[in-house]
């Protein structure tokens, strides 16, 4: 198991992998250090050992630094990083480059990545938690068959939800 760098929980990495997730998270760890945030690397972090338990795992071929891009620039999609109205913000053409690699490069990785885990823009799962609050994604709830922002739903209904994962917390 490998610290998330949170400090309160670990991510599992099979053993296989651990040498594989230590070399692609240098490289996510030194971008979100030097351009990005702690919650964007615990975000990359999460992510890697994620990939490393696929069966197969994508990440056992092909770079250490394009997967490191693909995966940074992944989750700079989910949380629009690459909107310049956003805090931290960043052109996607620069990401790439501090990988080394061109930006086709670096979405075509990222698409691939979240194609893996059926996933996109503003994904409760892969949003960064500060950003949770304002992520309407993440409380939209199915009740009685209507569709409902649960923040505006009784207690109990938001109990429920949090009870069965639907939501992130009780608002």
């Amino acid at each position: 198991m490998t610290d998330d760098g949170a400090g309160d929980r670990l991510e599992r990495v099979p053993t296989a992998l651990q040498g594989r997730y230590d070399a692609i998270v240098a490289f996510t760890d030194q971008c979100c250090e030097q351009h990005l945030t702690e919650e964007y690397r615990d975000l990359c972090r999460r992510l890697t050992a994620k990939l490393c338990r696929k069966r197969p795992s994508p990440l056992a071929t092909g770079k250490a630094n394009t997967w490191a891009c693909g995966i940074v620039y992944a989750m700079g999609r989910v949380n629009f990083l690459f909107d310049s109205s956003q805090t931290p913000y960043m052109r996607a053409d620069e990401l790439c480059s501090h990988f080394g690699l061109s930006a086709s490069t670096g979405s075509a990785k990222s698409t691939a990545i979240l194609n893996l885990l059926n996933s996109g823009q503003a994904d409760p799962q892969w949003s960064l938690p500060s950003r949770l609050a304002d992520n309407p994604v993440a409380w939209l709830i199915k009740v009685n068959g209507f569709i409902v922002d649960a923040r505006h739903a009784p207690r109990e209904v938001q109990e429920e939800a949090f009870r069965r994962g639907l939501i992130p917390y009780l608002p």
